[in-house]
């Protein structure tokens, strides 16, 4: 039994970046060996363990022949006589198929040192072409590693994917999981560049590719991106703004990605309500109001200020600082009406029950207007 560390953690220690997780790879041991040492067998598609007390993964060497189309298509071999090197030569990228055994030494059989050197990221073998979701996890580490650039076969190779539509058998929780966190890397606008540039994007947000044709449009979504704080539910709202008004293709693409609801949510909020919060001072206390019941903003303060930080980060080249400081203050003047007292007024003056709400939004209008 040999083990190597493997993929990431490798590639980040030779970048000199911190390591968090270790995975590893085990050539010359069967399944029985692993549990009597201790591990816990948690792969169902293969052989994969956790140690029994780092609770780092461990995979048994392995070798995967495509079958069906898609990222599950595969059948695996997992056995003692697979070697490290044929494990490695299924990878995705050079530089994800590094290992480093037990002694420290390195054993790289696809140059993937040469092309962390050289700043380029590389497809293994053409058994890439046989994984889609290879495509969305190489934009996402263009995304990371900023000064990388794709190679000019691997690109070639992702195109002749799109044409062949393996990324139409993609799934949505796949492709979610990798634009999810490609938008929370350093510059997503390079995900975004390199899925438009081998032709994915179209197939998987044919949505806002169509918005992207004005090409002021798209830079303008690319810069709004890399200049807003890395918060998912943030960039998300800013890359569906680009949708205009148009509700249904933003309800149409979250369904297609099974985009989680706090991210729909606040998405779909500042496509309807942008302009309004934009506005700020032009609009009266009444109208006030208004916009910050339609937000739920009593209900949901934190919900309303991660609003109001996507419409800081919508206008990069202006400081909205104020803007913001001005609708918190509407907020906070709002919410210190007392609901319960008002609705004991009302009843005290004998009043209908069914005007205690309008009662409370006058005192909230009214509060308001104070300001």
């Amino acid at each position: 039994m040999r083990i190597y560390c493997v993929g990431g953690a490798v590639r980040d220690s030779l970048l000199g970046l911190p390591v968090s997780d270790h995975d590893y790879v085990v050539v010359g041991a069967t399944p029985q060996q692993m549990l009597q040492a201790g591990y816990l067998q948690v792969g169902k598609d293969f052989p994969v363990f956790l140690h029994p007390h780092t609770h780092d993964e461990y995979a048994l060497a392995r070798t995967e022949r495509k079958t069906a189309p898609g990222y599950k298509g595969f059948q695996v071999y997992a056995a003692p006589d697979v070697t490290l090197e044929e494990d490695l030569a299924r990878r995705d990228l050079t530089i994800n198929a590094i290992a480093r055994d037990q002694d420290g030494q390195i054993i790289d059989p696809w140059g993937g040192q040469r092309d962390l050197q050289a700043r380029i990221l590389r497809h293994v073998s053409q058994a890439f072409s046989e994984d889609p979701v290879r495509i969305l996890r190489l934009a996402r580490f263009a995304a990371r590693f900023t000064d990388f650039e794709v190679a000019p076969e691997t690109m070639g190779l992702m195109q002749q994917m799109v044409a062949h539509g393996e990324v139409d058998a993609l799934v949505a929780e796949r492709v979610w999981q990798e634009v999810a966190r490609g938008l929370q890397e350093a510059r997503p606008s390079r995900m975004l560049q390199i899925l438009r540039a081998c032709g994915a994007w179209a197939r998987l947000a044919p949505e806002l590719e169509a918005c992207w044709r004005a090409p002021a449009q798209y830079g303008r979504t690319l810069t709004r991106l890399d200049h807003a704080p890395p918060q998912l539910a943030l960039r998300f709202a800013l890359l569906l703004h680009e949708l205009g008004q148009d509700e249904a293709a933003l309800r149409t693409l979250c369904a297609r990605w099974k985009t989680p609801t706090e991210c729909q949510d606040l998405a779909l909020l500042y496509l309807r309500h942008a302009s309004q919060l934009r506005a700020g001072a032009a609009l009266n206390a009444a109208q006030s109001v208004a916009l910050l019941q339609a937000c739920d903003a009593w209900r949901r303060p934190e919900r309303f200020d991660c609003l109001l930080q996507v419409l800081a980060a919508d206008w990069p080249e202006q400081d909205n600082s104020a803007l913001c400081a001005q609708w918190q203050a509407r907020l906070h003047a709002a919410s210190a009406i007392d609901s319960g007292a008002v609705a004991q007024r009302v009843r005290e003056q004998g009043g209908d029950p069914a005007q205690i709400g309008h009662a409370i939004h006058a005192a909230r209008v009214a509060a308001l207007a104070a300001l």
